[in-house]
């Protein structure tokens, strides 16, 4: 996989950039376009490489301050055709799949973690259509509120807050789980109270649904469930492969078990709220658990990597 770094820099620190480029392994191509930056003023410095060797030149990069006065962006080919490329990532150490750009993690985590109207919007329906689904008896409905709740990001966001560090993130993350579920857990009880004297369910609806029996009863494979989608989850975050993240929403019972506790409550189904709160606990902390195991075992194989002057001098052994 070859991915493309666009490197905005003042010229006196281009002819550096490129040569810490050219000496980078898994590089394929180097491109300097002088004097292409008005703002801020300097040069284009656009870098052809493998994926897997993306993480240790942005760190070589990051040394220099480029940030501060410029700017580095990161863009995914959809083709490219090119004999220098296959060798780069030929002679990169790793596979593309499984590289991790810690900056692009933190970044598309964090764009999913804040609390905005879409987020809250999308949860509060999501949760309503889990509230119809449990009075309903209807697994179809839990399903699809499965698919809609937007929780993942969060709870994604919270786990690379924790491996790196960064609060800011963690603390956004949590805003957006603190404020949302309550939120749409109020919105829920409110609609099932206004249900009732409507007569859109009956007061022993919760005796009925044999369908949603799991949400209320949390055991073992509750919090099992939870630790491979939220492992799942995760790898697919960093593959960036939003198929199988869609599969993770359907998987846990985090919407579902919000919007079984403001049912229940709102019925007097004291006992069932209290399974199902602990079944949203369980789920919400299974997903970041694992979330922060999978991104501390790829920290540790990125450690164990041998360092870039022993691959080369692999690389060009085996070249002749």
């Amino acid at each position: 996989m070859i991915v493309q770094l666009r490197i905005c820099v003042p010229g006196d620190l281009s002819g550096v950039v490129v040569e810490r480029c050219a000496d980078h392994l898994g590089v394929a191509e180097i491109a300097v376009d002088k004097g292409a930056s008005v703002m801020p003023p300097g040069d284009v410095v656009q870098v052809l490489l493998a994926r897997e060797s993306v993480e240790t030149l942005m760190e070589k990069l990051q040394v220099l301050d480029i940030q501060k006065r410029g700017s580095i962006s990161v863009n995914l080919p959809d083709l490219v055709l090119s004999d220098r490329a296959d060798r780069a990532e030929a002679e990169a150490p790793g596979e593309g799949a499984d590289a991790v750009i810690w900056e692009e993690v933190s970044r598309q985590s964090g764009e999913d973690s804040r609390l905005t109207w879409s987020f809250l919007a999308f949860l509060v329906l999501a949760t309503q259509l889990a509230a119809i689904g449990i009075v309903t008896d209807s697994t179809i409905a839990i399903v699809g509120a499965m698919a809609v709740g937007p929780e993942f990001g969060p709870l994604a966001a919270l786990a690379v807050a924790l491996v790196r560090r960064e609060r800011r993130l963690g603390r956004d993350a949590a805003l957006a789980l603190g404020v949302g579920f309550p939120v749409a857990m109020l919105a829920a009880a409110l609609t099932a109270w206004l249900s009732v004297p409507l007569g859109l369910f009956p007061k022993d609806a919760l005796d009925h649904g044999s369908a949603v029996e799991f949400i209320y009863h949390p055991g073992p494979y509750s919090l099992i469930v939870a630790v491979l989608a939220g492992t799942a989850g995760m790898l697919s975050v960093i593959s960036r492969r939003s198929a199988a993240l869609i599969g993770v929403f359907i998987s846990v019972t985090t919407v579902p078990a919000a919007g079984f506790v403001a049912v229940a409550l709102v019925l007097g189904e004291y006992q069932k709220a209290a399974g199902s709160a602990l079944q949203l606990f369980l789920n919400l902390v299974g997903i970041v658990v694992s979330g922060v195991g999978v991104l501390l075992f790829y920290r540790v194989v990125a450690k164990r990597r041998p360092p870039e002057a022993t691959l080369r001098r692999k690389s060009a052994g085996t070249r002749r």
